[in-house]
């Protein structure tokens, strides 16, 4: 349990950590902090990509038919697209927040289910998922400063949601490592809703005029993902 409790806090501090270094971000040059802020959008964008790609799909179908497999997915998708348009007729603007935990919260579940079965890869998925949750919780915090919000208020909430980490690992290893067709379905549905986010939302602010180095980033954070997907496997 202490195992547990501490991955799942060392995943989840990575979130306040982003939103820190986001808001102590100081460059003079427009042109610079401009780009360094869309190639960090797109590096988080390429470590969702990556998490969908060799975490909550590949675990998630394990124990799942394949159609159960596609409802699940869509479902997702089709969940948050409702989430996405009722967030944009109220004038929000949280698709990085959402896409965040979207990702983190399954895969702390998956963390503490996978202690639970006594596999030795907990570490490394506990070191995937923070290095995730670094660019991501920068990126979330830019997006909820810009939309006007104080930004002390904004780290300390990211500050509760690190907290959400050895809850969700702590839930996975008590209450769902003897089910995995409910953990299957979660991961599922939150890989379809990140696929969405991806395109919707993350993949077009990303986008730079007559730049280059952001997209290369979205390449980087995929390759982070697979290095840890090699790394586990």
């Amino acid at each position: 349990m202490f195992q547990v409790i501490l991955l799942g806090s060392l995943a989840g501090a990575m979130i306040p950590l982003g939103g820190l270094i986001a808001a102590n971000e100081n460059i003079q040059r427009d042109w610079l902090r401009n780009e360094l802020r869309h190639s960090v959008i797109a590096f988080g964008g390429g470590a969702l990509l990556s998490a969908v790609a060799f975490v909550l799909i590949p675990d998630g179908e394990k124990a799942l038919s394949t159609f159960a497999v596609i409802f699940w997915i869509a479902m997702g998708a089709v969940g948050m697209a409702a989430v996405d348009a009722r967030l944009s007729r109220g004038g929000s603007h949280k698709a990085q927040l959402v896409a965040m935990l979207s990702d983190f919260i399954p895969e702390a579940v998956a963390l503490g289910a996978v202690i639970a079965s006594g596999e030795s890869t907990g570490l490394l998925l506990a070191m995937m998922i923070a290095l995730q949750n670094l660019p991501e919780g920068f990126n979330a915090f830019r997006e909820q400063r810009d939309s006007g919000a104080h930004s002390g208020r904004v780290l300390r909430n990211f500050v509760g949601l690190a907290i959400l980490g050895p809850i969700s690992a702590v839930t996975g290893f008590q209450l769902l490592a003897d089910f995995p067709q409910i953990t299957g379905a979660l991961m599922l549905t939150a890989a379809g809703a990140i696929l969405y986010l991806i395109f919707q939302d993350i993949a077009p602010q990303a986008k730079l005029e007559n730049r280059h180095r952001p997209a290369l980033g979205a390449v980087a954070g995929f390759l982070l993902g697979l290095t840890g997907h090699l790394v586990i496997g």
